[in-house]
């Protein structure tokens, strides 16, 4: 299991609230996974969500991560719209994912 030290977290705050995070979980050289994006409702629907996803892509460049992987599930519906927009393309169930039938997986190409 990867270190937890080379694991990487995002957070965005507003006047100190928390709006938005996010986190990278080192798989195998050169691949990522993006986990635990979150976006607080309030804040939905006005960016937060691209920034966390765009300062954890720059973070896996900088760790030399050029693959991004990440799972959510069907009930997801706006968060696989929103993955797909940013360039993610559905692949098949990876890892603790692969036997699990809900499971909607995705990967990025930095």
């Amino acid at each position: 299991m990867p270190a937890r030290q080379n694991r990487r977290r995002e957070r965005f705050h507003h006047h100190r609230e928390p709006v938005g995070c996010g986190g990278l979980r080192p798989m195998e050289p050169g691949v990522a996974e993006v986990k635990r994006m979150y976006v607080a409702p309030d804040w939905r629907g006005r960016g937060v969500s691209g920034a966390v996803l765009s300062a954890l892509e720059q973070a896996a460049v900088a760790r030399g991560w050029c693959t991004l992987r990440l799972e959510t599930g069907p009930l997801q519906a706006a968060a696989m719209r929103f993955y797909e927009r940013s360039g993610y393309v559905p692949i098949p169930p990876y890892g603790l994912y692969a036997d699990e039938p809900t499971s909607h997986c995705y990967q990025r190409e930095l």
